[in-house]
């Protein structure tokens, strides 16, 4: 049901757990979640990730005009559960062009979030100084985001806070800002959205990108 699974913070090969330890391993990060992607994106495949989650399953609701769901992946395995999910979305550029949008719930430590805006580390780094850079509503509260520094300059990473976890929207071009600021995100584990409200799309090529070298 998904592909190989990689270290959640650079994308490399991983060790299976064996005789002498129970986690998964990574050569340059030690113990890490296992972060599986499904091949394609599909209701089954989010279910199964609403199913397995320990932390949200961000989605907006209702999906932007001509999105659509091009990516579902989760940090974790049988024996943890889903430390960390994404969730991504492709559409159409408010200003003309193709955007992408990946939505990230983790845990402190995980690592999704700060590999896919392209940073060494697992986190957002230093706490955030001055008035936020935008704001979006997640499951019913008004949450924060503030813009990172990020290793891609082609992308707008965003971090905050949304369920006492990190809550991640990285977002590519970098100047698609407006985008996130528009939406409604809803935990999908709080009741889901129906079925026939979702439209999935081709995967996005981003989430199986060559590893990250940091």
């Amino acid at each position: 049901m998904s592909l190989l699974p990689t270290c959640p913070r650079c994308g490399g090969e991983l060790r299976a757990p064996g005789f002498w330890s129970s986690a998964w391993q990574c050569d340059r990060h030690g113990e890490v979640h296992p972060f599986h992607l499904a091949p394609t994106p599909t209701y089954a495949a989010l279910e199964r990730l609403v199913q397995d989650a320990r932390v949200p399953v961000w989605l907006p609701h209702p999906l932007p005009m001509d999105w659509t769901i091009t990516g579902l992946g989760g940090a974790g395995d049988d024996r943890t559960g889903v430390r960390g999910t994404v969730v991504a979305l492709s559409g159409p550029h408010p200003q003309g062009g193709p955007a992408d949008l990946v939505l990230i719930a983790e845990e402190p430590g995980i690592g999704l979030g700060a590999r896919f805006a392209g940073l060494a580390g697992t986190d957002p780094g230093a706490e955030p100084d001055g008035a936020p850079d935008a704001k979006v509503e997640a499951a019913g509260h008004p949450t924060a985001l503030w813009r990172t520094a990020s290793g891609d300059d082609t992308c707008c990473a965003m971090a905050g806070e949304a369920k006492g976890l990190w809550l991640w929207a990285v977002l590519w071009p970098d100047d698609c800002l407006n985008v996130i600021s528009s939406l409604s995100l809803e935990d999908l584990r709080d009741g889901g959205v129906p079925e026939l409200e979702l439209v999935f799309g081709a995967a996005m090529p981003r989430l199986s990108a060559h590893p990250r070298e940091d």
